[in-house]
């Protein structure tokens, strides 16, 4: 049988494991994993995950670890380079003959959530498969609050419950993360407070990890039994030069001071800063320069590229879009560079495999220092002739941003003490975390109701995000003049961006871009219900994904957004095809090629939800799942749905679940599954899951969920006492027999609607209130997820030849 030593050198084609590595693959997970930087952390968490889940070369040969959940979610700080940690992991599973190049082949599949249709739905279809998720910790954290930026709010519940049940998540260089780390915290608490459908835990991971800083208000009676994992003598004995890298460490010549703070005062100091950084260049090797913000990144390498036009130098910093971050991380794979300078901010520090002769760096925390030095002389090759470390200073009054004064002056004082960076003589990390906002308990649940409010706005999650500047917004280009509601194909809307079109930008550089025009998708839609691009009036809310016309500028592909960018158009990206479900009043997945009886749709559903709760292990709850898929399209069958599946020849008799034809409800936001909902509690309310059931059925399309009220434009005719979602009090459903079951014929009521008990007993929002809180909102999405999948394969099998 062969051993983990010998697997590892498999997947790492020859690298031999360090002990610690081992150690983590063959010993119960830890809380924490303390690791110096270049030691192979990436490497370690990634394949002692795999290992655990029964993977071996070539296949699953063992049964997973019962303690290692299916999904290892990876959570990075920075946004740049993101792929790279992707990439490395798919090519240690391809060595091992285990990858799957997309989920659903019963391998080990690999996907970055960055935003953009591409990762909305290709790994959540497959909750049983084996995947690593990797993203930043806005996307992946919004998502874990159930507010996921850059995607369609009505697949909010769906990942909220798979990054909650059965995942491990690995906070990758903890230091960088800001609020962020302490709302990491205020999860896990969470979830080991309330019920999960699947188990799942939390991997801390940093070279300058500190256990306190984990001690928030709920997380601190759990703080005596967290287990910290290190590296030993063996490991360093192994490291050798890693360990020993020679980095000599001085103070630059240059300094940052108030002055930088005017346009001829910053000009001066970057002419310094690139006469510095020429200066201490070796043409034999690379030198790496890292900055504190991207506007000084940028004219820094405007000044150098006018004096090395000629070289391969490079900015990397996190507003480019996906397709030149993609390009930068082909360029930086390379381990032999000579003559080359990369310009770099912060967002380097975490993900990615760099190492430099020369290091030239402006003050900065301390732990940021560290992970900094450890892009100089990573693997211990320059120690011949070893390598150097010049930091710049800046003065107190100098503009600290995006950090402290304190917080500089701290690492100053360290600095002043140290002529070697090598990782043996670096002091360790005693700085307290940062005061940020903490998610409680009350902000959880209250997050679960994904409805706007009244304003039409959502909560602003960003504050337990990013606490050194507000998570910012996405930007896309495309060739449009006027309009783009009618510029797409065949004069539709234009569609959502894929991934490789969106460029992140902070909410500094997004302010007045209203002003040169700027789009945002209305999923409420117009007067065809199918929503629509709306010109943005206002500054943006964090989060928000913009559409911006090409022919405006604002970006370069080697420098990244800058809103001063306005004479060169932009390269557009090829977008992929828009999806409609991001539209509240569409049902694109009824308009289908092949029509499908609705007897026999009600019947996949429920066939499919008793398979899928098979796959994961779902069995206390399996009666609610399947029976929720068996009526939750009960509402097809009244009569404004009836007559949109039949409003073209080529619809067959009778009530359908599918049907050929595109026509548009006579109702404005109509939605079927309120009708299913009332018509399953107008029969079964007494039953004793009647709730969680009558809950599972609305909810599978993410769009009627915890509260029941009108939209803001909706209408009914004369008389009629309540109405929401396109249901009129006074309708009614036909009867309908259909797998095993029958529905009578049922007069709809919207008492529910009321606020307090009334003639249909509790309100919509307290039975829902209930659920939430009997279930915990882990477990209630999970629920909610496993009907919505059911019922995705069920019209995905149905369409098939």
């Amino acid at each position: 049988m062969m051993d983990y030593q010998t697997w590892f050198r498999t997947a790492t084609a020859a690298q031999e494991p360090y002990s610690y590595q081992q150690r983590l693959a063959l010993q119960p997970w830890p809380d924490l994993l303390d690791v110096p930087t270049g030691m192979g952390k990436t490497a370690a968490v990634a394949l002692a995950w795999v290992w655990k889940r029964g993977w071996r070369d070539g296949g699953r040969a063992h049964e997973p670890d019962p303690n290692t959940p299916r999904r290892l979610v990876w959570c990075l700080p920075m946004r740049v380079l993101v792929e790279q940690t992707a990439e490395n992991i798919r090519a240690w599973l391809r060595q091992l003959g285990i990858h799957g190049e997309e989920a659903g082949q019963g391998r080990v599949s690999v996907h970055v959530l960055m935003g953009g249709e591409s990762d909305l739905k290709t790994w959540a279809e497959y909750p049983e498969e084996d995947m690593i998720l990797i993203g930043t910790q806005d996307m992946l954290l919004s998502r874990a609050l159930m507010r996921g930026y850059g995607m369609s709010r009505y697949q909010w519940p769906v990942h909220f419950a798979l990054l909650h049940n059965d995942c491990l998540w690995v906070f990758d260089e903890v230091q960088l993360m800001g609020a962020g780390l302490a709302t990491s915290a205020q999860l896990e608490a969470f979830r080991r407070r309330y019920p999960l459908a699947k188990g799942s835990r939390t991997l801390w991971v940093s070279a300058t990890v500190d256990r306190d800083w984990l001690a928030t208000v709920d997380m601190q009676a759990h703080m005596d039994s967290l287990v910290r994992h290190t590296i030993d003598e063996q490991d360093r004995e192994q490291a050798g030069e890693r360990i020993h890298a020679v980095k000599r460490v001085d103070r630059a010549d240059v300094t940052l001071t108030k002055e930088a703070n005017n346009k001829a005062g910053l000009q001066t100091y970057l002419e310094n800063l690139c006469d510095q950084v020429l200066w201490a260049h070796d043409p034999a090797s690379q030198t790496l320069v890292i900055v504190n913000r991207v506007d000084r990144a940028q004219q820094l390498f405007r000044l150098l590229r006018e004096k090395r036009g000629d070289k391969t130098d490079l900015l990397v910093h996190a507003r480019f879009r996906a397709a030149e971050r993609a390009e930068q991380a082909n360029q930086l794979r390379g381990k032999r560079v000579t003559d080359r300078i990369v310009i770099a901010t912060q967002a380097i520090e975490a993900g990615v495999d760099i190492s430099s002769k020369t290091l030239v760096t402006e003050l900065a925390p301390w732990p940021s220092l560290v992970q900094r030095f450890g892009r100089c002389n990573r693997y211990g090759e320059h120690n011949a002739d070893g390598a150097q470390i010049f930091w710049v200073d800046a003065s107190d009054d100098a503009d600290a941003s995006p950090y402290t004064a304190g917080t500089l002056a701290q690492a100053r004082s360290k600095l002043a003490e140290l002529t070697s960076a090598s990782p043996q003589d670096l002091p360790r990390t005693d700085e307290t975390r940062p005061l940020s906002a903490v998610l409680r308990r009350k902000d959880l649940l209250d997050l679960f109701n994904t409805d706007p409010d009244l304003s039409g706005f959502d909560v602003d999650v960003s504050d337990y995000i990013r606490d050194s500047g507000t998570p910012g917004v996405q930007v896309f280009w495309r060739d449009f003049k006027d309009d783009p509601n009618q510029s797409g194909p065949n004069g539709n809307p234009e569609g959502r961006p894929a991934r490789a079109e969106i460029c992140p930008i902070s909410m500094g550089q997004a302010k007045d871009i209203h002003k040169r025009g700027a789009w945002y998708w209305d999923t409420l839609g117009d007067k065809t219900h199918n929503g629509q691009w709306v010109r943005l009036d206002r500054n943006p809310r964090p989060g928000m994904t913009l559409l911006l016309r090409a022919a405006d500028g604002g970006y370069d592909e080697a420098i990244g957004f800058d809103a001063a960018l306005k004479k060169s158009p932009v390269r557009v990206v090829t977008p992929e095809v828009h999806l409609l479900e991001n539209a509240y009043g569409e049902d694109w997945r009824s308009q289908q090629v092949k029509p499908v009886a609705l007897s026999e749709h009600l019947g996949h559903v429920a066939r499919h939800a008793a398979d899928l709760c098979e796959k994961v292990g779902e069995t206390t709850y399996r009666m609610p799942v399947v029976r929720a898929g068996r009526w939750h399209d009960l509402g097809k069958a009244h009569t404004v749905f009836d007559a949109t599946m039949h409003a073209c020849d080529q619809a067959p008799a009778g009530f359908l679940a599918k049907s050929p034809c595109t026509a548009r409800h006579s109702r404005k936001f109509f939605r079927h599954e309120l009708a299913s909902m009332l018509g399953w509690l107008a029969q079964h309310d007494d039953e004793p899951d009647g709730d969680l059931i009558a809950y599972l059925i609305a909810a599978h399309h993410g769009k009627v969920r915890m509260s029941l009220r009108a939209m803001p434009t909706e209408e009914a005719d004369e008389g009629v006492k309540r109405f929401a979602r396109g249901v009129w009090e006074g309708d009614t459903l036909p009867p309908l027999d259909f797998d095993g079951e029958c529905s009578a014929e049922t007069t709809l009521k919207l008492a529910l609607m009321e606020i307090g008990a009334g003639e249909q007993g509790l309100s919509w929002t307290e039975r829902t209130l209930k659920l939430l809180d009997e279930h915990g909102p882990f477990r209630l999405a999970w629920l909610e997820t496993l009907v919505r999948l059911a019922d995705w394969r069920a019209s995905a099998e149905e369409q098939q030849p």
